[in-house]
């Protein structure tokens, strides 16, 4: 394509399934580009992803990892971005800040739809993407069957740019042995760990490789009335010409190039590489795209990921745009204190970051992931930072030893602050520390990360169900505190009604004593009184939704006090509550379920074996093929729902919920609540 200017310094994405081998990918391309000088592998655990205990403990990637490397003398980055559904904040704010995503998918056609969410997400962000359909050694299906079922969940049209050479061994097995690049009308022959031999195109592929140019050239003809023109006057476009529609199109993120290899043995990856220098475009296109717009001569920097590294204290991923930032300077008021050059957890020091490249910022302990910095302290832009991913799994934590309390905390905002899908609360009623998280997975996760970065032994276990009672009919009630001993006495006498009221009204103190039959001094600790009571009813849990009106009582001149009114009025609601036909509520959520409609009738199964009543469906909006479920839940059914939703579904269901109402709960598990709480009464 002959020579050029140098491009500015880009970064490339790597998405894709778990189990897919983006890891295994990004090895390759380093290995490729020199940058390392043996490939590490997952089964070793020496790969530059997957650098973190946690990751190599499970053999997965759980944070993205930034590794920087030059090709043919252009800087790269790239970002290996974790494939589990449950770690796809972790994705999302990687692919903000990239020039391009690369795809990883293998050639199987009945896991296309788990990149549905993936596709929707790029395609709404306009982020430029292609496709890398890994493991051609081992494919089980035709490229055009994957490419189909991959078209079912993508909004772009894609386009194959290359084609399969296929061989038969002495054992019958057919296996992939190169391909041949319908744009050069070259073939390539596979050598492992070398770069693909150039060989003649086998007489036999002739005929299906015009056939796929052909398709490749009617669909870029659709984005080019030029092209579309020598189409139709059977005029054959210069390759230059198609070279540069593709770049054209791919930065207009109105194409998606599909290429293939097996990165384990290194098939594919130069021509992956080769593809990446000539049609992505630059750090000025992506800033473009997400609103970065720094003032000339400033520098502007994108925090998308934060690490809090043992050496190194926090470490801020950035993307830099504008004026080369120097070592101590500074983003928006904080000092920079190290720039470094990431490959996966090594961090090499360099004196300055120009535009385009990604860098870890040393010591920006006030900045948090998502913040869109300058030098000058001016607005840089404003960027459309995806949401924060709503929690939809949850785990109650302690620490084996209390002593740790104070250090757990600190450590949980570092996991926070390193992930910000991760949430933590404590919660009032039930006094739990909660860890709200993606998923059971995310979570072990997070308290691995507990165990081997911060030296924290946790405990986890389900949270507690915020579980109240209320009363189904009134009483009225006497109650009488009188204590002698020696010098003043304790006395103190009411009388009170105690009623239900509507649900979700709370706690009405009602005074309607005469004649100072209660001093109006002793009234509040009736009230007092009553309330403390409440805490804890005669079911063991908080009661909601009565009134107590105090219409009668006694004093005593000497010995009555605010103590003994208020004792008074607790034996009163001990004594009357039971009497009140107390019953059990339990939180009920409003719950929208978002699922492929292949699906629906699954779910509507699932909901009601959680004891859930379904309210409707319609289409997703936005998302075609897909629906969404309305339905009402207890609480109690949520904690693994998202377990079963994603087993149902691919993985790719999900849903959002928020508390709607307290409902009555009687029978075999009101019983077998209550009993299990009034075990554990102090």
């Amino acid at each position: 394509m002959g020579q050029r200017e140098p491009a500015a310094p880009r970064c490339a994405a790597l998405v894709g399934p778990y189990l897919s081998g983006k890891t295994t990918l990004l090895e390759s391309l380093l290995f490729a580009t020199g940058a390392v000088n043996r490939k590490g592998s997952i089964k070793d655990g020496n790969t530059v992803g997957d650098s973190a205990p946690e990751a190599r403990a499970r053999k997965m990637t759980t944070e993205v990892n930034a590794a920087s490397t030059e090709y043919l003398g252009e800087k790269w980055t790239f970002l290996d971005c974790p494939g589990s559904i449950e770690l796809t904040q972790e994705s999302q704010n990687a692919l903000m800040v990239a020039d391009t995503a690369v795809i990883v998918c293998e050639p199987e056609v009945t896991r296309a739809l788990t990149l549905a969410p993936l596709f929707k997400f790029l395609d709404d962000h306009k982020i430029p993407h292609m496709l890398f359909i890994n493991k051609m050694d081992n494919a089980a299906h035709r490229v055009r069957d994957v490419l189909a079922a991959l078209q079912g969940v993508s909004s772009r049209r894609l386009i194959l740019r290359q084609v399969p050479i296929r061989e038969t061994e002495k054992s019958g097995a057919e296996t992939v042995a190169g391909y041949v690049d319908l744009v050069s009308e070259r073939a390539y022959g596979y050598k492992p760990g070398k770069p693909s031999d150039l060989i003649k195109i086998p007489e036999e592929m002739v005929e299906r490789e015009q056939e796929a140019r052909r398709e490749m050239l009617e669909a870029l003809a659709d984005y080019d009335d030029h092209l579309l023109e020598q189409l139709l006057e059977d005029v054959v476009p210069q390759k230059e010409e198609i070279y540069q529609q593709i770049a054209k199109d791919l930065a207009g993120d109105l194409i998606v190039p599909v290429l293939l290899g097996a990165a384990e043995q290194d098939h594919g990856v130069q021509r992956l590489l080769k593809a990446l220098r000539h049609d992505v475009p630059g750090p000025a296109a992506t800033a473009a795209r997400i609103g970065v717009t720094p003032a000339a001569g400033d520098t502007a920097a994108l925090v998308f990921k934060t690490y809090h590294q043992s050496h190194t204290g926090k470490v801020s991923l950035a993307r830099v745009w504008g004026a080369a930032l120097p070592d101590g300077g500074s983003l928006g008021g904080n000092r920079v204190s190290g720039i470094y050059r990431m490959k996966g957890h090594e961090l090499g020091k360099q004196g300055a970051a120009a535009e385009g490249e990604v860098v870890g910022l040393g010591r920006l302990d006030a900045v948090a992931t998502g913040q869109l910095l300058s030098a000058s302290g001016k607005p840089a832009g404003t960027v459309s930072w995806p949401e924060k991913l709503a929690p939809l799994f949850s785990l109650a934590i302690t620490v084996e030893n209390r002593a740790d309390e104070v250090k757990l905390t600190t450590a949980l905002h570092k996991l926070v602050d390193e992930d910000p899908s991760l949430s933590v609360e404590h919660n009032p009623d039930t006094h739990e520390l909660v860890l709200w998280g993606q998923g059971e997975i995310h979570l072990q996760v997070a308290i691995d990360r507990l165990r081997m970065k911060y030296g924290l032994a946790v405990k986890s276990h389900r949270p507690t169900i915020n579980y109240k009672e209320t009363i189904r009919r009134g009483v009225k009630q006497h109650g009488r505190h009188k204590k002698q001993s020696g010098g003043h006495g304790q006395f103190g006498d009411v009388h009170v009604e105690i009623r239900p009221l509507p649900r979700g009204t709370g706690f009405e103190f009602v005074d309607q004593v005469v004649g100072g039959a209660v001093p109006r001094q002793y009234i509040s600790s009736v009230e007092e009184g009553a309330r403390e009571f409440l805490h804890r009813g005669p079911l063991g849990f908080p009661t909601v939704d009565v009134s107590v009106t105090l219409y009668d009582g006694q004093y005593h001149a000497v010995d009555s006090s605010d103590m003994a009114f208020k004792t008074a009025a607790r034996i009163a609601m001990s004594e009357g509550m039971p009497k009140c036909d107390p019953v059990l509520l339990e939180p009920i959520c409003s719950v929208q379920i978002a699922i492929p409609n292949e699906f629906t009738a699954r779910v509507h199964g699932l909901i009601s074996g959680r004891r859930g009543q379904i309210l409707g469906f319609t289409g997703k909006e936005g998302w075609q093929g897909w629906d969404e479920v309305d339905a009402f839940l207890p609480q109690s059914e949520l904690h693994d729902l998202i377990i079963d939703l994603r087993s149902l579904t691919m993985g790719v269901g999900t849903f959002s919920w928020k508390f709607d109402h307290l409902q009555e709960l009687t029978g075999r598990i009101a019983d077998k609540i209550i009993e299990q709480r009034l075990a554990t009464a102090h």
